[in-house]
């Protein structure tokens, strides 16, 4: 087994018996912790009791981080005529109908998320053995197939998250970089918790929300005490 780098066994010392600690102790941990040479991702991840098997049990949702993820999202929209004009007005980066569709199929998939017309949908249906691996499908639940071209290629680039839950009954998401100030990583977090909190599922039973962890991209993970995540403390 290859031996740990000296700056990720300080930080496992340094995280070794924190658990279930309250969302400003997380942030100042991961925050404290995230020395890559480049600016780290703090993601979350939410195990939730659900079976995700199960259509009513199923986790889906967005939300709009009030201080955005800091990363630069690219938004391709499936769009004809004026739709068309009105997404790349609204800077989005890729914009087609058929054109876009041969060269996704053709495996040249350069854009983080999808937006498409409902016009559009029987041509972007042909994708989705492609896009739908990586929740890059467009789906009315989330606004990603809305005739609103132009607000859903702001919300996109403006820092609004989607997530959906894994088969292991995970979400997880990208919430901001280290740089950012602790405070408004808090914030991120707590909205984020909120909203997979309100797209708890009809067939969800027993306790939903059951870990809530954060972590850098080159760090290790911290365990938020959940009713300090939710604001149930």
């Amino acid at each position: 087994m290859a031996k740990l780098g000296k700056r990720t066994r300080s930080a496992r010392e340094a995280f070794a018996g924190k658990d279930e600690v309250s969302v400003a102790e997380a942030v100042a941990l991961v925050k404290e912790h995230a020395k890559a040479k480049f600016d780290e991702t703090v993601e979350i991840a939410v195990n939730l009791g659900v079976d995700p098997r199960h259509a009513d049990q199923m986790v889906r949702g967005k939300v709009a981080l009030p201080n955005g993820t800091g990363k630069a999202v690219r938004v391709a929209v499936f769009a004809r005529g004026e739709k068309a004009e009105e997404a790349k007005k609204a800077g989005a980066d890729i914009v087609g109908a058929e054109d876009l569709m041969e060269t996704v199929q053709g495996g040249t998939i350069e854009f983080d998320r999808c937006i498409a017309t409902p016009d559009m949908m029987p041509i972007v249906g042909r994708l989705g053995k492609v896009l739908g691996p990586r929740n890059l499908m467009p789906n009315p639940k989330v606004g990603t197939v809305t005739m609103d071209v132009a607000e859903a290629v702001s919300a996109a680039k403006g820092g609004e998250v989607q997530f959906k839950v894994e088969k292991a009954g995970v979400v997880h998401a990208g919430i901001g970089k280290a740089s950012f100030d602790a405070k408004k990583l808090e914030e991120n977090v707590l909205a984020f918790v909120d909203a997979v909190s309100r797209a708890k599922p009809s067939g969800a039973k027993g306790t939903y929300m059951m870990k809530v962890s954060l972590a850098s991209t080159m760090g290790p993970g911290v365990s938020i005490d959940v009713t300090s995540a939710t604001g149930n403390a």
